[in-house]
């Protein structure tokens, strides 16, 4: 993917969330422990940052991270289970350098402050591996880049996503403290995210495959397919067809893994006949994330059902997974594939800003420009592409064949 091209970095700078600036001063928690600031502790020999949530007593007290009951419990896994020592494998900091008053819960805010720090770490450092224990080292090290409700680390836990701002695997799993309080089945699952996410440490990072996107003028180029399964994907001016005004803006059509053609909707019946007959070719399967969207919209303005859908990425998701909030593109995107907020340009302009569902949303506005048309083109096959290689994905691990 370009540099910067619909992700955070563009507007963001990833130490100053929202344009704000935080330090130790506005924070104030140094003030109140005894090893304020504390520092990284670990021999790094594995290349492995693993962060926690912040400093307790006993930590602050002796110096260094995870000398506590809960830091016990991870020294003993690391050994035991995983057979490696912690301070000789990692480097280990907390999402908040300090240890709180009362022993409190870090605030988001807290964790923005020491922010800087942690990705300061990560790029002197450049770990193979992150290791996210608990909700705070998420917010720590994803909150500011994820722009569609963090959740919480029940979400996160267990995915090893191939971060490819930080070029390396992030994994997240609980706090210790936490499995400490949670039931046996809580420290089954804990011990099955560490002992996956150490395995991500010798595996080399997959890395981001440009695809030839080809925008169209003339649809003839779609009568050459000669696939026999395609993703495709809208934009459209809302999320239901049926009310007046409503219509398709572009299309996306991807072939293969690696190309994908997109489209402004032409307005005649005539000049979008080839993607018409595309959409009735039965010889030819289709793919789409959520595809009551995309077969919706087919039938009430194009006028044409789809024939022959083979596959939903959206209901694989949670078929493969049914925890709530992860069926999302946007989310599969970045879990499987490090690719976060592709789409951070382009959304607001997809929103409405009505709780009505036949509302318009502002696309209309986006494109009267050249350059954000373009853009809008090359967001739209970015998610056809996206749902064809996730559809891939997910018929490896599921043993389906097309």
């Amino acid at each position: 993917m370009n540099e910067g091209f619909f992700t955070a970095k563009q507007t963001e700078s990833k130490s100053r969330p929202d344009g704000k600036t935080y330090s130790c001063a506005s924070c104030g928690l140094y003030k109140n422990c005894k090893t304020p600031k504390m520092e990284p502790y670990g021999e790094f020999k594995r290349k492995i940052l693993v962060i926690g949530e912040a400093p307790g007593k006993t930590e602050d007290q002796r110096g260094h991270p995870w000398q506590g009951k809960a830091g016990r419990l991870l020294q003993h896994t690391f050994h035991n289970e995983l057979r490696i020592d912690l301070f000789e494998a990692c480097l280990c900091v907390n999402a908040v350098n300090c240890h709180p008053k009362d022993n409190h819960t870090p605030t988001n805010y807290e964790v923005d402050c020491c922010r800087k720090n942690i990705l300061k770490i990560i790029e002197e450092k450049k770990p193979k591996l992150i290791i996210l224990l608990g909700s705070s080292a998420l917010y720590s090290i994803i909150g500011h880049r994820w722009k569609k409700g963090l959740d919480g680390i029940m979400k996160w836990r267990g995915w090893a996503i191939p971060d490819q701002d930080f070029k390396c695997w992030i994994c997240p799993t609980f706090h210790p403290s936490f499995v400490l309080r949670g039931e046996r089945e809580v420290e089954t699952v804990w011990r099955n995210d560490l002992k996956q996410a150490i395995e991500k440490v010798d595996e080399e990072l997959p890395k981001y495959k440009q695809p030839g996107i080809e925008i169209l003028d003339d649809l003839y180029a779609l009568t050459r397919i000669k696939t026999d399964h395609i993703a495709f994907d809208y934009e459209t001016t809302g999320l239901k067809p049926h009310a007046k005004g409503h219509r398709i803006i572009c299309a996306s059509v991807a072939t293969t893994e690696d190309h994908c053609y997109v489209f402004i909707m032409p307005k005649s019946r005539s000049a979008r006949q080839p993607f018409v007959d595309l959409l009735a070719n039965p010889e030819i399967g289709k793919m789409a994330h959520n595809m009551k969207y995309e077969e919706q919209w087919s039938k009430v303005r194009l006028r044409q059902p789809v024939q022959n859908w083979i596959w939903d990425s959206m209901q694989a998701a949670h078929i493969l997974d049914n925890r709530p909030g992860i069926t999302s593109l946007k989310f599969q995107v970045y879990a499987q594939f490090g690719i976060i907020n592709y789409d951070s340009e382009i959304a607001p302009y997809l929103k409405s800003g009505s709780k009505d569902g036949n509302a318009k949303n502002r696309i209309m506005e986006l494109i009267q420009l050249p350059e954000n048309k373009e853009k809008l083109l090359q967001y739209c096959a970015l998610d056809a592409i996206f749902t064809y290689r996730l559809s891939t994905l997910q018929r490896k691990e599921m043993g389906v064949l097309l």
